[in-house]
């Protein structure tokens, strides 16, 4: 199974970001675009590993406290486009907690530098740069382990824990 350590997004947020989908629809960005139900905000991509019993084991460990997530800005890697989040001093623990608990448990993830984004378009094409970005905040009060399945060619993302 395919597994990934998250912030999911509250309603208000998801709706914020579906409306800025939306214009760069409008504007004629093409690309695939990331369905609403999938928006979040990656804290540590694991991959595929046979069991999540030691992946949930090691998040338990994980001691955080809730903290305000924003929107920032749009920005891209390559054919990526993403909406930027602030990353204030509570992001940036929870996610040296998370990946030091990973590393603890001997659990591999991908170790890229966190840029803390949440993805909405891949292969993207055209010119987003005028679509004004999305204003938004909510708290943070739970951190996810998700699972992403493929059905019917699509990724579904379930919840497999919280803490």
């Amino acid at each position: 199974m395919r597994l990934f350590v998250a912030v999911t997004l509250s309603d208000d947020m998801k709706t914020s970001l579906t409306g800025l989908l939306h214009g760069l629809k409008q504007a004629g960005v093409k690309g695939s675009y990331t369905p609403s139900a999938n928006l979040h905000l990656t804290l540590a991509f694991i991959g595929e590993v046979e069991d999540a019993a030691p992946v949930k084991e090691a998040l338990k460990a994980v001691a955080w406290k809730p903290f305000k997530l924003s929107l920032d800005g749009l920005g891209n890697f390559g054919d990526i486009l993403w909406v930027g989040t602030k990353s204030g001093q509570g992001l940036a623990a929870l996610v040296k907690n998370v990946r030091r608990a990973l590393d603890d448990a001997g659990i591999a993830y991908d170790r890229k530098a966190f840029v803390p984004h949440i993805t909405l378009v891949r292969k993207a094409a055209g010119r987003w740069q005028g679509v004004p970005a999305p204003k938004g905040e909510m708290m943070v009060k739970k951190v996810s382990l998700m699972r992403s399945d493929v059905r019917d060619g699509k990724r579904v993302y379930k919840e497999v824990m919280s803490i």
